[in-house]
C-alpha cells in the first residue's frame, strides 16, 4: 500500500531501513554489513538512512530497540504464564538467558550491540525492565515470599546476573553446556531471596 502522506512515507522508511539492516546485521555481523548494500536492499539512498538515524550505530540503536521490544513481550508471557509471581520471576530471567542461544538475538543484542554500543546495562530500554524487576520483588515481599530486600537494588542484581549469564552463554563454544550450568546457578542464587517457609 502507498503511502498516503509525508509522516508515513518517513515511517516506511524507516521500517524498510531497520528491517534490511536488521537482516543483514543477524547474518553479516555490524561491522561486515555495508552501508551501501544495506541502503540499495531497502531501495533507499544513504541520504535516508542518515536522515533517519544519523549513522550505522543510530541504525543499530533501532534495530535493538525494535528486538527488545519483542524481548520484553515475550519475558512478560513467560512471566504471565506461570503458576505463580516467584515461578513467574523466575521464568522470564530464565527465558532471557536461553535467547542467548537464538541466532539473531546472540549475534545482535549480545554480541555486536555491546561492542559498538557499550554496557547493555546503561540502554536505555533497561530503566523499564529495571522498573518491572523492582515491582515483581516488592509484591513478593509484600506477599510473603521474599526476604525484606531493598526492591530497586535486588532488581538490578538480578537483572545484572541475568544479562551476565546470558553474555556468557553468548560467546561459549560449548553454549548447551555453559547455558544449563548458568541456568542451574541462576535458580540457586535466586532461592537465597526466598523466606525459609517456601
Amino acid at each position: 500500500m502507498a503511502p498516503r502522506n509525508r509522516a508515513e512515507m518517513v515511517e516506511q522508511t524507516k521500517y524498510m531501513l531497520i528491517k534490511t539492516a536488521r537482516k543483514a546485521f543477524a547474518t553479516k555481523g555490524f561491522s561486515a554489513a555495508s552501508m551501501d548494500n544495506l541502503t540499495a536492499d531497502a531501495g533507499l539512498t544513504r541520504g535516508a538512512l542518515y536522515h533517519n538515524f544519523g549513522d550505522k550505530k543510530g541504525l543499530l540503536r533501532a534495530v535493538i530497540d525494535q528486538i527488545d521490544t519483542e524481548i520484553v513481550a515475550r519475558l512478560i508471557t513467560a512471566h504471565d504464564q506461570a503458576p505463580t509471581p516467584w515461578q513467574g520471576l523466575m521464568d522470564e530471567n530464565i527465558a532471557f538467558i536461553k535467547m542467548a542461544l537464538e541466532p539473531e538475538i546472540q549475534r545482535i543484542m549480545l554480541l555486536d550491540g555491546p561492542a559498538v554500543l557499550g554496557d547493555p546495562s546503561q540502554w536505555p530500554n533497561q530503566t523499564g525492565c529495571l522498573r518491572r524487576t523492582s515491582q515483581s520483588i516488592r509484591q513478593l515481599i509484600a506477599d510473603g515470599v521474599v526476604k525484606p530486600v531493598n526492591p530497586e537494588v535486588t532488581a538490578r542484581l538480578i537483572n545484572g546476573a541475568a544479562l551476565s549469564a546470558a553474555l556468557w552463554v553468548a560467546t561459549e563454544d560449548a553454549s548447551h553446556t555453559v547455558l544449563e550450568n548458568a541456568i542451574e546457578s541462576f535458580r540457586v542464587l535466586m532461592t537465597g531471596l526466598l523466606c525459609h517457609s517456601h
